[in-house]
């Protein structure tokens, strides 16, 4: 097994990471490091002689943890952050549509299931009654920050 980041070298963590117990002071799922915080590679061992770990120092969070390999990216490599995090509830700012079935109208609320990278795109799964649904960023807003929807009745000065 070759390591692909050597001592020194900057990284990206590109999924959250949370205590799986062997981190002290902390409970155990207690969110350490964030998605998309840039730490250096300050070494590389093994677990259970098959998986690389990387001992990454996270210098804004000073947190030192350990990383597997599929966690990380170059520093330099792209990256698009995300608003939301999974099972955060979202709000539809638009309808969204799918072969032209409404699936959720404009105000919708909504659960977040997964975060999705491709490419060039971030997009979410995001839970509207029992179904799932790919939905980009933009058409989305958190529960906190969305203007309250005013129904047709409303906007003409009717009571509604």
């Amino acid at each position: 097994m070759k390591p692909a980041y050597e001592y020194g070298e900057e990284v990206r963590l590109i999924r959250n990471v949370r205590n799986d117990g062997t981190y002290p002071g902390m409970e155990v799922g207690e969110l350490l490091i964030k998605r998309g915080a840039v730490g250096c590679v300050y070494d590389v061992g093994t677990y259970l002689q098959d998986q690389l770990i990387y001992r990454v120092h996270f210098l804004d969070e000073g947190r030192t943890v350990g990383c597997r390999e599929e966690e990380l990216i170059p520093v330099t490599a792209e990256w698009i952050p995300n608003r939301f995090e999974f099972r955060d509830k979202v709000i539809t700012r638009i309808t969204l549509a799918s072969g032209g079935e409404i699936i959720a109208a404009k105000g919708t609320l909504g659960e977040i299931q997964k975060v999705m990278r491709e490419p060039g795109r971030l997009y979410y799964l995001v839970r509207f009654g029992d179904d799932l649904y790919e939905v980009p960023e933009r058409a989305l807003a958190g529960e906190a920050d969305a203007a309250p929807v005013v129904d047709a009745a409303q906007a003409e000065g009717g009571t509604g």
